[in-house]
């Protein structure tokens, strides 16, 4: 890698995630990929009388305060902003935002899916818009806003991130990724889908126009600018925003045959294909067919991820027990193999608060041995996602008549070893781990892109290659006991 050039134009990029923020620079050039944290701050949701929500007035304080830190080192060519997907705002005919967004795990979103459900079948909207059945999709979301004091005012939907693009800008948009995510979108042409809103009672005008990957969204604010210390004129670039898609943009892929998984709070694993699988045999497995960069399509499922190490770890901590990641993981090293395996993507799972118990209802439900302390546990969370990652990536191969040869383990979870180790072993796989900043590497490939700065998907995943730090795995260890093991839990899942 050569070394970097203080001439390389800096990139700021804004990455919220479901439980921090942050603002990262980088310098790019022909041969050379730096990532600089400006700055990070916690996202942390706010339980109101109402409802679970977003502290979406403290995330924009933080994004300010963000690139003011990165304008210190040099001012950016231009920023993009990704963040999780689904959630919203909505905004009034002036303009401003009515209320506070509501965050996705809110309990509200189980019945409104039951609502749409009456009126249009799973088979309907799957035809549509391609997605996994997942109850906190934005349609549902919609469904159970419409009974509000608010709606009535509403005037246009955003997206978080095109809601923080707004705030950076003055211009409204809805970026094509994020968009794909609403279930309002048609999975076969990437534009909204008039037919589906009309028929779930929906106006149309609250839908702002589509952006795609690479255009300008417009430019900062004099007041931004001022409170950010950059310079006046500069470009807010639109980025894939939904952070899974920057992610999946940055997969240091150098062969045919890839599968990926972005591994943080959720797993999304999946494939990249040119067109949606929109069969009924896809939608019976639940997977979603989301828009990617360049027009390529996301086809993957969502796994509860490591959401559940990281809640099990909240309540060890609130009950006075405050073990460090690196001695959880050497203590799940030691831990018993396969002595209980769960399916992440059980319900209980869903909502915060004590997930050890959960884990203790769930094991309970089918018949297997609770872990005796915290490594058992952890464990059990580990082998539990290795084993969703080998049943999603197979069923998908299958029903997409692909043939894999690597899996690319890219986000936080990169760099946890067993992890990484466990899924390679359950799949048979060899599994290339890392960037660990894949979300923060594609949204400022991105911007570089638009800028002349990199060529395509191909070009852009060969700079991250040959300049990212990567982990391989190679499959070990004893494959009929993950068999087993798949068998088990596929009998317990009946």
């Amino acid at each position: 890698m050569s070394a970097t050039s203080r001439l390389d134009p800096v990139f700021a990029a804004v990455d919220l995630g479901a439980t921090s923020g942050r603002v990262i620079t980088a310098r790019v050039g022909p041969d050379s990929l730096v990532l600089t944290e400006a700055h990070r701050f916690a996202n942390t949701p706010v339980r109101l009388p109402d409802g679970l929500r977003w502290n979406v007035l403290a995330l924009y304080q933080g994004m300010l305060d963000g690139l003011r830190a990165a304008a210190r080192g040099g001012p950016p060519t231009s920023v993009g902003v990704d963040t999780w997907a689904v959630d919203y705002g909505l905004l009034d005919s002036d303009g401003a935002l009515l209320g506070v967004p509501f965050h996705y795990r809110d309990g509200r979103n189980a019945a409104a899916a039951e609502e749409v459900l009456a009126g249009s079948t799973p088979q309907q909207l799957y035809d549509t818009n391609g997605l996994q059945h997942l109850p906190f999709n934005t349609v549902f979301q919609l469904a159970a806003h419409r009974s509000t004091a608010q709606w009535p005012a509403a005037r246009t939907l955003l997206l978080m991130p095109d809601l923080l693009v707004y705030w950076l800008t003055g211009t409204v948009g809805a970026e094509v990724t994020n968009a794909s995510t609403t279930g309002l979108l048609d999975a076969r042409t990437g534009t909204w889908s008039d037919a589906l809103i009309t028929r779930l009672g929906l106006d149309r005008s609250l839908f702002p126009p589509l952006r795609e990957p690479g255009e300008q969204a417009g430019t900062l604010l004099p007041y931004v600018a001022e409170l950010t210390g950059l310079r006046v004129g500069t470009p807010v670039t639109t980025v894939a925003s939904h952070d899974t898609a920057s992610a999946v943009a940055a997969v240091p892929a150098v062969e045919p045959g890839f599968a990926y998984v972005s591994c943080g709070t959720w797993s999304l694993a999946g494939l990249e294909l040119d067109a949606p699988v929109l069969t009924e045999e896809s939608r019976a497995a639940n997977f979603t067919n989301e828009r990617g960069v360049d027009g390529t399509v996301r086809y993957l499922r969502n796994i509860m991820g490591m959401w559940l190490l990281e809640e099990c770890r909240r309540t060890w901590e609130r009950e006075g027990i405050s073990p460090s990641l690196a001695g959880l993981l050497a203590d799940a090293a030691r831990a018993r193999p396969f002595a209980s395996v769960i399916d992440p993507d059980d319900p209980v799972f869903m909502a915060p608060g004590d997930m050890p118990s959960r884990i203790d209802e769930a094991l309970t439900r089918t018949g297997q041995p609770l872990p005796d302390s915290p490594g058992g546990y952890v464990r059990c969370v580990l082998e539990s996602l290795a084993l969703a990652h080998r049943r999603t990536l197979r069923e998908a191969a299958r029903l997409a008549g692909r043939a894999l040869t690597r899996i690319h383990l890219v986000g936080g979870g990169s760099r946890n070893e067993l992890l990484c180790q466990w899924t390679a072993d359950a799949t048979g796989l060899p599994v290339t781990a890392g960037p660990a900043e894949a979300t923060a590497l594609g949204n400022v490939l991105l911007q570089a892109r638009a800028h002349g700065l990199v060529g395509g998907l191909t070009d852009m995943r060969r700079l991250v290659a040959r300049t990212q730090e990567l982990r391989h795995y190679d499959p070990r260890g004893d494959a009929m006991a993950w068999d087993t093991a798949a068998d088990r839990l596929a009998a317990a899942r009946l």
